[in-house]
Order: C-alpha cells, then sequence, then structure tokens
C-alpha cells in the first residue's frame, strides 16, 4: 500500500528543504524536492556597480560564503577579459582549498556522520577494544585508549545531564543503524576532534581572508593582500610559514582519520554503495589556476555522460564555449513566471510566481537547471569521476586508497563503480579532500617561489567600457560546480544570475518534466519505518545540501530586521 511521506525541514543543511516521497512496499516510488525559500538576490543586483557584487553574493549563505565571492569576481573578469596576478590566482586557490577541506570536513562529521552512527551505543563501547580497533586501521595518534574513554565519559555526562546538546535528536536505536558500539564510539570520538580540525582549516582562510565567513580580501582584477617580506602589516615569510604549519596539522586528520572513517562506513553498510545513485551525468569544472588567463589549471574538469568515464569532456579555460554555451535553466515546476523554455543564464528572468505545491505543477522555489538538455549531477563525486577520466594521479591514487580499505575491511573486492551511490558520494568527498590538502601544499610552494623570485604584484586595475559586455565565471565549489553569470552596461550590471551547485543536484522536473538528481537518487531507497524516514535523509544528505544557496529570500515590506549601534 502507497504512503506519502513529507519531511520538512531537512534539518542539519544550510537553509529550508522540503522532501515528499511515495512510498510502497518499503522502497521510495516517487519524489518531490522542493526549496521553500524564494530566490531574490539576483534581484538586488540589478544597477549594482560590478566591482561589489562579490561582497553582496557571498552574502547568499553563511556556509558557502567564499565560494560566491570568488565566482562572482571571476565572472567581472570574465566580461571585461581581464588577466589576474598570478600571485592573486594563488593567493585565492589556498583560500579555496582551505575553505573546501574545512567544508569537507564538516560536512561528514557533523552534518551526515549521524546519519550513520548511533551516539547512544557508543555508550556501551569497550573503550580498549575500539582503540584496537583504530589502531588497526591507520596511525593516527589520538586513538589511544585513553583518548576513547575521556571521550565516552564526556558522552555519559551529555546522556546524565539529560540534555545530549550537539547530539540530541538522532534516530537512535532506528533499524537502520548497524554499527557496533566500538565503531560508533570511534565514530563519536573523531566527531569531536574534527570540530578542532576544521577550525585550523578556517584558520587559514583567515589569514588571508582577513576574515570568515564572509572574507575580505577579494577585488575585481586581484586580491587586496600587499605583499613585503619587511612589513607586520602585509603579507610576510611569518604568515606564510604559520599557513605551512597549518597545512601539515590537516593532512594527518584528513588522511589517517577522515578517509579511513568514510571507508569504515562505507565497509559496515555495504549495501548502501548500491543504493541511491541517480542522475548519472556529472558535471565538473577545472580549478586552481596556475596562470594570470585562466588556461591551466593543476585540477581539471569536465563533462561525463551516464556513468561512462570514456564520454569525459573536458572544460579546458575560462573561455570555454563548450560550458558557456551548454547551461540553462526552466522554471516550469518552480514558483517562477515562465513560459519561454529554459532560459540561458545572461537571458535568466527571476520573477516569482507562488502557487501552493503541485505535484504536477510548481512546487519549489529552485530551478532546474541542464547541460545540453540533460540533468546532470554536481559535487564531488562528479568532480572526482572527471578528474578519474582526466588522468588526474593523485585523484587516481587516493581513489584506489579508499576502494582498496573499503574492501578490506568488507572481506570482499569492491568495484570503483560503487561510487555511483549514496555511500560513494560520501567516499568522493573524503578523496577529494585529500587531493584538496595535497593541492594546498602545491599552492603553498608555488606562491612562495613566485615572491621569491620577485614578483609582489597582487592586483590589476579594472577598466570598464559604456557598451554592454557578459561574463561567467565557474568554480568547483565544495557542493560542485558554481558558476555566476553577468550582463554590464555602462558600468552597472543589467542582469544577474547565480547557477549554484544545489541548483543543480535539488531542483524540480525540468521543462520535459524529467526529474532532478536528489529526486532521482531517492528512487528505490529502502525505508524500514516511514515514521522515522532516517534513509532519506542518508541518501539527501550525501549531496550536502545548501538551499541558502540555491533560493534566497527578499523582504519587499522592507521591515527593520535589526539596528547596529556603531561607537
Amino acid at each position: 500500500m502507497s504512503k506519502r511521506i513529507t519531511v520538512d525541514p531537512i534539518t542539519r543543511i544550510e537553509g529550508h528543504l522540503r522532501i515528499d516521497c511515495e512510498v510502497d512496499d518499503g522502497k521510495v516510488t516517487n519524489a518531490w524536492a522542493s526549496g521553500q525559500m524564494w530566490r531574490g538576490i539576483e534581484l538586488m543586483l540589478v544597477d549594482k556597480d560590478p566591482r561589489d557584487a562579490w561582497a553582496i553574493t557571498q552574502r547568499i549563505c553563511g556556509v558557502c560564503t567564499t565560494v560566491h565571492a570568488l565566482t562572482s569576481v571571476r565572472a567581472v573578469e570574465n566580461a571585461l577579459k581581464m588577466e589576474v596576478p598570478v600571485n592573486a590566482q594563488l593567493i585565492r586557490n589556498i583560500i579555496m582549498a582551505a575553505h573546501a577541506i574545512h567544508d569537507h570536513i564538516v560536512h561528514f562529521y557533523h552534518l551526515s556522520a549521524l546519519d550513520w552512527v548511533d551516539i547512544v551505543s557508543a555508550l556501551d563501547a569497550d573503550p580498549k577494544k575500539t582503540s584496537q580497533l583504530a589502531e588497526s586501521l591507520s596511525d593516527w595518534p589520538l586513538n589511544s585508549h585513553h583518548t576513547m574513554a575521556q571521550a565516552q565519559i564526556r558522552l555519559k555526562d551529555f546522556v546524565a545531564s539529560g540534555q545530549l546538546g550537539i547530539f540530541a535528536n538522532g534516530y537512535w536505536g532506528h533499524p537502520a543503524m548497524k554499527l557496533s558500539p566500538e565503531v560508533n564510539l570511534l565514530a563519536a570520538v573523531h566527531y569531536l576532534q574534527a570540530l578542532e580540525y576544521q577550525r585550523k582549516a578556517n584558520q587559514i582562510v583567515t589569514i588571508l581572508g582577513s576574515k570568515t565567513p564572509h572574507i575580505q580580501n577579494l577585488a575585481v582584477g586581484g586580491v587586496s593582500n600587499p605583499i613585503n617580506m619587511d612589513s607586520q602589516s602585509a603579507l610576510n615569510m611569518e604568515r606564510l610559514y604559520h599557513i605551512k604549519t597549518v597545512i601539515d596539522e590537516l593532512g594527518a586528520f584528513v588522511k589517517n582519520a577522515y578517509m579511513v572513517d568514510v571507508a569504515a562506513v562505507g565497509a559496515f553498510y555495504p549495501e548502501w554503495t548500491k543504493i541511491g545513485a541517480g542522475i548519472t551525468n556529472y558535471l565538473s569544472v577545472p580549478d586552481m589556476p596556475l596562470d594570470s588567463k585562466g588556461t591551466k589549471f593543476s585540477l581539471p574538469g569536465g563533462f561525463i555522460k551516464n556513468a561512462d568515464l570514456t564520454t569525459f569532456k573536458p572544460i579546458n579555460n575560462y573561455q570555454d564555449e563548450f560550458f558557456e554555451k551548454g547551461v540553462a535553466e526552466s522554471v516550469k515546476h518552480a514558483w517562477y513566471q515562465g513560459g519561454k523554455g529554459p532560459l540561458h543564464p545572461y537571458d535568466g528572468e527571476t520573477v516569482p510566481e507562488y502557487t501552493d505545491f503541485q505535484d504536477d505543477g510548481k512546487y519549489s522555489w529552485v530551478k532546474s537547471p541542464t547541460f545540453y538538455g540533460d540533468r546532470a549531477q554536481v559535487g564531488p563525486l562528479a568532480n572526482v569521476l572527471c578528474m578519474l577520466a582526466a588522468g588526474h594521479k593523485p585523484t587516481h591514487s587516493y581513489a584506489t586508497a579508499m576502494v582498496k580499505t573499503v574492501s578490506s575491511l568488507l572481506g570482499a573486492d569492491l568495484p570503483l563503480e560503487s561510487l555511483h551511490s549514496t555511500i560513494g558520494r560520501h567516499a568522493a568527498r573524503a578523496i577529494r579532500c585529500a587531493v584538496l590538502h595535497d593541492e594546498l601544499g602545491t599552492q603553498w610552494d608555488l606562491l612562495v617561489n613566485n615572491i621569491a623570485s620577485g614578483d609582489t604584484t597582487t592586483f590589476n586595475r579594472p577598466d570598464f567600457p559604456t557598451e554592454e559586455i557578459r561574463g561567467f565565471g565557474y568554480h568547483e565549489a565544495p557542493r560542485g560546480t558554481l558558476s555566476h553569470w553577468t550582463v554590464i552596461k555602462e558600468g552597472k550590471i543589467k542582469n544577474y544570475q547565480c547557477v549554484v551547485p544545489t541548483t543543480w543536484n535539488a531542483g524540480p522536473r525540468d521543462e520535459t518534466d524529467a526529474i532532478g538528481p536528489y529526486e532521482a537518487a531517492l528512487l528505490d531507497n529502502p525505508i524500514a519505518d516511514p515514521e522515522l524516514p532516517l534513509e532519506v535523509l542518508r541518501t539527501v544528505h550525501s549531496f550536502d545540501p545548501c538551499l541558502a544557496c540555491a533560493v534566497h529570500l527578499t523582504d519587499t515590506e522592507n521591515r527593520e530586521i535589526v539596528k547596529v549601534k556603531v561607537l
């Protein structure tokens, strides 16, 4: 008998997401993903100075901040056909890599691990056995018996107080939870340790970006970081060596804790390597530019069709028409005025037209992007698969290590194709995190060597023509392909559209009524208890949703929300 369940809001994500599912015979047979806030920020940008867009767009979200700032300046620079100093590119790259490492650590441990880990079960674990298990998996130094016992005491204190704090409202004891008490305790210990290591990653962002969230050092044409080895007020070797120290500290956690923990979850939930594939067209963009023109990148990107890596077509540079001409957005099932078919972002419109939730009509504030007419999944899985297809050796090395560890724990060979799954998205995120850590060190070396050559330039001044110009910027953000598109005339923004990762993944049915990646990934998901739909959360959380990025809110009444007094 078919049953309709609604999860609203999906928690432990950024923004408001509603998921509706029809469940029949213990499996999802139909699904709808609905963003519950209106996109308004593009309209706020009309008639603004393009040089200010980056500061406004990074306020889209309190998590995905730096990525919007960077993509915005890239869009304006692209419209102006500007070159960016190499130092500025490298400083931006370091910020982006550190931000992504922070984001990936937070996602696994603090936003999605509790879908798989039963914290209450950890109270029954034997700390000594937990330590022995942990030390058999890696040489992470914070896996000692003492560390496990102390963390278990903290957990017991939470429970004894009647307030679970950060561990409140979990699906403890759910029949879909399968980890042993010792594995649950190990994951809980690393959850607590991850709080410190994500903070370390953000230290790098803060040193170079002045603050986080919402960095302050970007500018159309480069960055505002002055480089002077003899000044305490500028970027000097003291600051750069401190960054290098933090990079080294991060690597130990990423490779000896995060990578191993994801492999352990995959081994204990092998059935989830066959669940949640959904849309298997994958879109990723190249990143970590190494030259002033954006024609050489450390990390490749491109498009894969139907999970077939041999179909990989690369995206080569910031002027690549293959990417520029392929993107369009439909609003047939979104709460906007439409009737014009899918629109290219340069011509995109954001005019609200709200109806009630209509299964066969409009039911979301999220638009529906397509790439040459096809729905596409974006995110770390798309990024890893595209880098594998492009022959990127570090990605191949870490992907092989991940599959080998899972296979060893499972006692059976696990094919690389198992990445096309709910667990696969988590594995890909950990693989990408390790790749980005290596890249963080590489970018640091390039920056130091470039400065040593005598180059201290960080900014080229933009010059805006009066005629209309158009440009796009892209970035492989933690949640996937992010692009900003701008039309500029007489030095003012005429149109601005953000096509963000969660728009790609959370979009409703498109112009042809084809379902989106979230919706497709939920089909055939098992549901043990429709009243406690943990399995829905598992698959949706594996995408790392950020609905604040996909839909935005404005107040047409201009009511005062907060007043700040500057002393």
